[in-house]
């Protein structure tokens, strides 16, 4: 199975709230939410959500987990989650991505994983080493398919051509810091992602929370992440990119973060952004991207103003 055929919805949902800005129950409910929109990719990590004081890690995967058992529908939702980066369980080596499988599997209430992500590149593993334990994973019937995250263009050529060298399991997908105000993927590892025939799930795919359009002059935002997204306010792009999405989302009557995560979407190698929310009311308008399709002049509008 490739991830082309798993037949994902438009837009990922980001489990790194799970835990941490959203208890069990407003997770529910949000999961529910998306669930009940025709939602069926949920990405998440072992790692999440370890920053929190008290945490350990894995507890996103354990609401996750403990969500699907509840509503008995493993089978309906596209599991996506990640080894490489909790600090207990940290780099790519055979041995810990076995030990790290079993713990999300265990977490997650479930005998498979259906996307399972290096979450960051293990420049001290090789990575012959790292494709053959994900390889004997999916030999198994545990991992469905694999995916690179956080590569630079060079490493993710390097394991595709080892994957074909060696006949080992190879990366269908990328996962990288792609946004309006983030346009670095744009270059070498785009190309990278389109020769070698993958697609790719961008992060931060609302930048952390400053194309959602609640980031204005002189307006304060109760958010974790406010004093980052805030930054962009003080380029001249910020601003500009602002005005944009205003203009697109009063002419289609969506909200700015929707047709921001449009955007995303109709960008070369793009299958889903991912988006988080902390409760249904910041997920609603988000969930518009799947029946969003911006015209040629909306794209160019927002790609100007955002260049």
């Amino acid at each position: 199975m490739s991830i082309s055929e798993l037949n994902l919805f438009p837009l990922c949902l980001g489990g790194n709230v799970f835990g941490w800005t959203a208890d069990r129950e407003a997770s529910f409910a949000v999961l529910d939410a998306y669930a009940e929109a025709g939602g069926n990719f949920v990405d998440t990590a072992d790692s999440y959500s370890e920053w929190v004081p008290g945490n350990s890690g894995g507890e996103s995967e354990t609401v996750l987990g403990e969500w699907m058992a509840s509503r008995r529908n493993r089978d309906r939702i596209v599991v996506a989650t990640k080894v490489g980066s909790l600090s207990g369980r940290p780099g790519l080596s055979a041995a810990n991505i076995r030990l790290a499988v079993e713990d999300s599997l265990r977490r997650l209430r479930t005998d498979h994983i259906d996307l399972y992500w290096a979450h960051v590149d293990d420049r001290q593993t090789p990575l012959e080493e790292t494709l053959g334990a994900f390889d004997a994973l999916i030999r198994e019937g545990k991992v469905r398919n694999i995916g690179a995250s956080n590569y630079e263009a060079e490493r993710l050529g390097e394991a595709l051509e080892i994957s074909e060298r060696e006949g080992l399991a190879r990366y269908g997908v990328l996962q990288q810091h792609y946004n309006l105000m983030e346009r670095g993927y744009e270059g070498a590892l785009r190309e990278a992602v389109a020769a070698g025939g993958l697609t790719s799930t961008p992060y931060f795919g609302l930048a952390r929370g400053f194309l959602t359009g609640k980031y204005r002059p002189g307006v304060e935002v109760d958010s974790p992440r406010a004093g980052s997204a805030s930054e962009y306010l003080s380029t001249e792009r910020g601003p500009r990119v602002l005005d944009a999405l205003d203009r697109v989302s009063a002419e289609h009557g969506v909200a700015p973060a929707a047709v921001a995560l449009a955007w995303l979407a109709a960008q070369p190698t793009v299958a889903a952004p991912i988006a988080s929310a902390r409760d249904v009311e910041q997920l609603r308008p988000l969930l518009a991207v799947a029946e969003l399709k911006l015209s040629e002049s909306d794209l160019s509008l927002l790609d100007e103003a955002s260049r």
